[in-house]
């Protein structure tokens, strides 16, 4: 079964954003990006949180440089607020808009790292997709994309920091459902 044939409940990451103000230590550009994950029950609106080991989580493989797995994310344009660009980053990488996601309460979650020498900031929402029949529209930017478990998520996401994210979401989502 193909990751486009299954059934998915995604969850949404934030996206990157740069941020210039002197309220930022230290200053880095930060990001907003999407977790999506997806489930393998039929029925979304049944149960608001499936069990961890039912949910999927999308990941794109980028079309540039070594084609590593990430959530949706991307920079903040000037005044847009960070969910606003996890939310339209995801719309314009994965074509899932905002009128299809619903974000899950409680979970944020902040990632720093530097990348070419520079810090990064990045933000992460978790979203349900409303339909699950929503088929994922990847933009030029991405090569492919899967639905994964945690731990196949885990080890295409290849960086600790991200692991860690997508274990918080699942630990996230299992406290919400107890």
């Amino acid at each position: 079964m193909t990751s486009a044939d299954k059934t998915k409940s995604h969850w949404q990451k934030s996206n990157w954003k740069e941020r210039r103000g002197p309220d930022t230590i230290p200053r880095a550009p930060l990001s907003s990006a999407v977790l999506s994950v997806g489930e393998e029950q039929t029925t979304l609106h049944s149960e608001p949180c499936v069990p961890p080991d039912n949910i999927e989580y999308l990941l794109l493989q980028t079309s540039y440089g070594q084609h590593h797995w990430t959530p949706p994310k991307g920079h903040v344009d000037p005044g847009e607020d960070d969910l606003t660009t996890a939310l339209r980053e995801t719309k314009e990488e994965a074509g899932l808009g905002e009128e299809q996601l619903k974000v899950v309460d409680g979970f944020l979650q902040e990632l720093r790292y530097e990348v070419r020498g520079k810090p990064k900031e990045v933000l992460y929402w978790l979203a349900e997709l409303r339909d699950t029949g929503t088929a994922v529209t990847l933009s030029d930017e991405h090569q492919d994309y899967r639905w994964a478990r945690l731990e196949e998520a885990c080890t295409l996401a290849q960086y600790k920091d991200l692991q860690d994210t997508l274990r918080a979401a699942s630990t996230h989502l299992q406290d919400k459902k107890q």
